[in-house]
């Protein structure tokens, strides 16, 4: 094959974020970097897009996903069913709309957000667990990878294990040519926001932000020179974009911080406080934020939790 080619492809999503980035990389196998949200609009730009390069949907070989989320991973199906679907093996409970693991959220999710205060029903609960696979997949992976491993086809990238915004979520990084395919780990347009999963089995639930952090900085140490990311622009200077993401973060940690120093309050109270203009609309993400700057602060020693009754209370701690 000709030397190694990297085409970034533009697909539209139907989320705020706004268009996904899934990268066609002509190396030694023909490999897709994430696909796409599973809409009829979706399916036609990539396949338009890949014609203009010459490639069809038939002839990828390969599909590497850096997470699970419907917007990098709901056009699977489009591809050949000799298409490797590669990915961390937490992709699979949720690509495989796994009915065990759907039920076990709804009754996390349902216990969760109960204990953090917000007033919402099972069936509540059971919508919103729905309406996350709307545009999602329903195909396994083919092929597993982990920290430090490595894939077919894309010689000199190694796999890097940098969970936050999602459980699942892989990095591919090119150390000879300080490159990397980071997914939604920074992003130029948005806030990467952490979320809440269900945890396996018996697990305690995830602090997803201190995931996050651990995961910004080691993006931090490694500074790539160059970010192929899943939205906005491709990036160059990595350290002051992380410093802006974790100066913004930090802030809103330490608002959280004030709020609670002022007067006792639920998880939910924060969030509204947080978040005024948007909860309502984007309650689960408004959440899943507000409980990872909980989360850190608690790390932190700054603020503790205490039961009252059904619900978790939340104040800071005096110095």
């Amino acid at each position: 094959m000709a030397a190694r080619k990297i085409i970034p492809i533009r697909v539209p999503t139907p989320f705020a974020v706004g268009d996904v980035i899934v990268y066609l990389v002509k190396d030694d196998a023909l490999t897709l970097i994430d696909c796409g949200p599973n809409t009829k609009e979706a399916a036609e730009s990539l396949s338009m897009q890949l014609k203009e390069h010459g490639v069809s949907a038939a002839d990828i070989e390969q599909v590497v996903l850096t997470h699970h989320h419907a917007d990098h991973s709901g056009l699977l199906h489009i591809f050949s069913d000799d298409t490797e679907v590669v990915g961390h093996p937490l992709n699979d409970r949720y690509m495989t709309q796994d009915q065990s693991y759907i039920a076990r959220q709804e009754d996390f999710f349902l216990s969760l957000m109960t204990e953090m205060g917000v007033p919402l029903t099972p069936e509540d609960i059971h919508k919103t667990v729905k309406l996350s696979y709307l545009f999602s997949a329903n195909r396994p992976l083919t092929k597993t990878v982990g920290e430090g491993g490595e894939i077919d086809g894309l010689d000199g990238w190694t796999v890097l294990e940098i969970p936050g915004h999602a459980a699942s979520h892989i990095a591919l990084y090119h150390e000879k040519n300080g490159e990397m395919f980071s997914g939604d780990l920074l992003l130029s347009n948005s806030s990467t926001n952490p979320i809440l999963e269900a945890p396996e089995k018996g697990s305690v639930r995830s602090s997803p932000m201190l995931d996050y952090l651990k995961s910004m900085k080691r993006l931090y140490d490694i500074n790539p020179a160059f970010l192929y990311p899943g939205h906005g622009d491709l990036l160059t200077d990595v350290r002051p974009a992380a410093d802006r993401r974790l100066e913004k973060q930090r802030n809103r940690a330490d608002y959280v911080l004030h709020l609670l120093s002022e007067e006792t309050l639920t998880a939910f109270q924060v969030c509204r406080r947080l978040f005024p203009a948007v909860y309502e609309n984007e309650l689960f993400l408004t959440m899943s934020e507000t409980i990872g700057h909980l989360d850190v602060l608690a790390a932190e020693g700054k603020a503790v939790s205490f039961q009252s009754g059904n619900t978790l209370m939340f104040k800071a701690v005096k110095e």
